[in-house]
Parts: C-alpha cells; sequence; structure tokens
C-alpha cells in the first residue's frame, strides 16, 4: 500500500478549516477555488515549519499562513474593493474561533469531547483510551463531527 505524503495528509486533514476560511470572502470576487489554491501554495512553501509542529500550533499557523494568502489574493485581484480602512484581521480571528468554539459547544457527547481532545493534540488512540472506544470510531465521530462544523460555519 503506497504511503501519504505528509503534505497531502496535511491538506487532507484541514480542508475543512480551508473550505471555512476561503467561503468567508468569495463575496469578494474571487472563487472559492481559487482561494484555496492560492492558500495551499502559500502552505506549500512553509510545509516545513507546518510538518515539524504539533497539532494545535499546526492548526493555528495553517489558519495564519491561509489566512493570509487568501487576504493577499484578494488585494492582487483587480476587481475586488481594498479591505477597509481599520480592517481588524486579529479581532476577524477571534470572532470565527469564537464561533468555532460555540459550535463545538453545541456538539453531542462523545463528539464534543473527542473534537477538543484532538485540538488539543491528543491522538485517536488516546482519545479512544480515554472515552473507551476503538481509534476507528474516534476515527468515524471525529470525521462527522467536523462535517458538522463545516456545515454550522458555512
Amino acid at each position: 500500500m503506497k504511503q501519504q505524503d505528509p503534505f497531502e495528509a496535511l491538506l487532507h486533514h484541514y480542508r475543512g478549516l480551508l473550505f471555512t476560511l476561503c467561503s468567508r470572502f468569495r463575496h469578494r470576487g474571487l472563487d472559492i477555488d481559487d482561494l484555496i489554491q492560492e492558500a495551499t501554495i502559500a502552505l506549500w512553501r512553509n510545509r516545513e515549519r507546518l510538518l515539524a509542529l504539533g497539532n494545535v500550533q499546526q492548526a493555528a499557523l495553517t489558519w495564519k499562513v491561509a489566512r493570509n494568502a487568501v487576504i493577499d489574493s484578494l488585494r492582487r485581484y483587480e476587481d475586488t474593493d481594498e479591505l477597509p480602512e481599520g480592517h481588524d484581521e486579529a479581532a476577524e480571528d477571534r470572532s470565527l474561533m469564537d464561533e468555532l468554539h460555540e459550535q463545538i459547544a453545541q456538539l453531542e457527547e462523545p463528539d464534543r469531547t473527542i473534537v477538543r481532545m484532538q485540538l488539543e493534540g491528543y491522538s485517536y488512540e488516546e482519545i479512544g483510551q480515554q472515552l473507551e472506544m476503538t481509534e476507528k470510531n474516534v476515527s468515524v465521530r471525529l470525521v462527522r463531527a467536523k462535517e458538522k462544523l463545516r456545515k454550522a460555519l458555512i
């Protein structure tokens, strides 16, 4: 069996995050696919740093690199209005993170705990041991929970 490239695995893992981020800017003139492509290129350029980090730091850096790439793309796009003066990226990030945490809080147990533990960097095996589940069950529940979160955040 062919082993998946670590960068491809990273992209697969954060595809929901990228889609959510890019969908927030789609009304500004660029297609979501174009924005995802720009974000992916930026992530590729930072792949060594990203792959060396733990889950929580990796998620934060992935968000930051992708967000900056999307904003840079919007600034380069000639038909797009410029970002408003006084645009507060930190406040926007806090708002998005608050919204994400609200949606996580609305998940039913054990999905809520699984998502929180995964964000804290626990492996599927560790989560499974804590919650007395198989790794496969943790994986399936996490995929379903992420899908619910993605739909809720769009």
